[in-house]
């Protein structure tokens, strides 16, 4: 059913309301926010720049406006000086890329050998192929040898996260996370970019005996594990099969490659959904939709041919986007999982807008910064007509939402820019404010990133500038 109010369409879905998706946005329509946004973020980066001792650590999340470290895996520093080179690319301040690209060759290095995580997308996309990218599009100059410099790096961090792989029994695989060699994790899908980008640069893993790996084989794959067993697609897979869930973790048995069970970190329960893994599926599987392009289907022959390929990503973006959409507030940013169990005591909370400050249950803003990224680059990826077109303008109300009160920072003495983020709810790692009951008002480096980024996007598209994309 839908119903038409204003300016906007209210989709009624099965369990609720769904986003409140504006059809007047444009990113042209955005530049005031967007603008605003960059001034706020260039203090931000500035003091937290100046506050940060990189002994300590890599910034995590905030407490009490002020970013501190955690330690689990050191998957965050490639955010902070990523968004220093994306202030650099939005403002042409010269400050910016000076900071951005003397941390990232001071201190990145260990990340591209890093053997134990499964973040090298974050990490050295965001930091180095960003500063490959400022290059390639003549934003910066760059010496033959810089460029050779930024290329290693990105060819080493592709094949080193290629190399922490589990094979599974129909022959394919997934890169493994921290965990082990039995968990996948729906965030490894955005870190198989580091493959991609490798497998461009001409990059292959070498094995043993000398057999080459491909890079672009063995992302693909990983993609095409990440789809089958991490989202759901209503075909009665279990009893909580509903279209476009996701998992966080799929578990495996590594002694013969047999799927086990679903899982979950940092959500509820395995069989709800963890709104920030199911953003980084929508957003990652966008993103190779466009990377796909580049791609001539010769090389996609041993993956099952490039129809067959694309059909994967698509029907798993699709299936994403669509219970994001139909799963959110109405104004598009999400309670951090959808099965929560204090939201049986918010029984409007998908018929109204988001709450930060409601004693129940944590809203999560970076699962909506990462996923507005998806929406419009899948619209952007389908065309913008029909299902395309919904996407793209359901990317642009959630932006709306994200660079302005309650979400926008402006306090310039708080560290973040984008506020009411959470890490980790199950093991109570978030700061709740006194006479409270939930977490709220804090920020998280990954969620200022990809606020960063979104803002770059929309921009790019407000201007005519090039698109941007990981591959560039």
């Amino acid at each position: 059913m839908v119903q038409e109010q204003g300016t906007g369409t209210v989709l009624r879905g099965k369990w609720g309301y769904r986003v409140k998706i504006n059809h007047r946005l444009t990113p042209k329509s955005l530049e005031k926010p967007v603008e605003r946004f960059f001034d706020l973020s260039g203090k931000k980066i500035l003091a937290l720049n100046k506050a940060w001792d990189p002994a300590k650590g890599s910034p995590v999340f905030t407490r009490r406006g002020k970013y501190t470290t955690r330690g689990w895996t050191e998957w965050t520093q490639g955010f902070q000086f990523g968004c220093q080179i994306l202030q650099f690319d939005a403002t042409d301040d010269e400050v910016f890329f000076s900071l951005g690209r003397e941390n990232t060759i001071q201190y990145m290095a260990p990340h591209v050998s890093h053997i134990g995580v499964h973040d090298h997308g974050f990490n050295n996309v965001s930091t180095y192929g960003n500063l490959r990218r400022l290059a390639r599009e003549g934003r910066i100059v760059e010496t033959p040898d810089s460029m050779h410099f930024y290329e290693m790096a990105l060819k080493v961090s592709g094949a080193v996260q290629a190399a922490r792989w589990t094979p599974i029994h129909d022959g394919t695989g997934y890169i493994h996370s921290f965990n082990g060699p039995h968990s996948l994790f729906s965030d490894t899908i955005r870190s198989v970019r580091a493959l991609m980008v490798a497998h461009k640069l001409g990059h292959c893993l070498m094995a043993e005996n000398d057999k080459p790996v491909s890079l672009l084989q063995r992302g693909i794959e990983h993609a095409g594990t990440t789809a089958r067993y991490n989202v759901y697609y209503g075909k009665g897979r279990d009893m909580y099969d509903v279209r476009g869930r996701v998992v966080h973790e799929s578990i495996f048995n590594t002694k013969d490659g047999n799927y086990r069970c679903p899982s979950t970190q940092q959500g509820y329960a395995p069989f709800t959904t963890w709104t920030r893994g199911l953003a980084w599926v929508l957003l990652g599987f966008a993103e190779e939709l466009e990377f796909l392009d580049t791609i001539g289907d010769g090389e996609l022959d041993v993956c099952g041919g490039g129809k067959a390929v694309r059909k994967m990503m698509l029907d798993a973006a699709m299936a994403t986007a669509d219970f994001y959409i139909e799963n959110t507030p109405l104004d598009g940013v999400p309670y951090w999982d959808t099965g929560a169990p204090g939201l049986a005591k918010m029984p409007r909370h998908l018929k109204e807008r988001s709450k930060p400050d409601n004693p129940h249950e944590p809203i999560d803003s970076s699962a909506a910064a990462i996923s507005a990224q998806g929406l419009l680059r899948l619209g952007h990826a389908l065309g913008l007509e029909g299902d395309g077109k919904k996407y793209y303008q359901a990317g642009l109300t959630v932006a709306k939402t994200l660079f302005a009160p309650p979400y926008l920072s402006e306090d310039t003495k708080h560290h973040g820019l984008l506020l009411h983020s959470v890490y980790h709810r199950p093991n109570g790692w978030d700061y709740v404010p006194r006479g409270k009951k939930v977490p709220f008002g804090e920020s998280s480096m990954w969620g200022d990133y990809h606020a960063m980024e979104l803002a770059v996007y929309l921009q790019r598209e407000s201007k005519g500038g090039p698109y941007l994309t990981f591959f560039a």
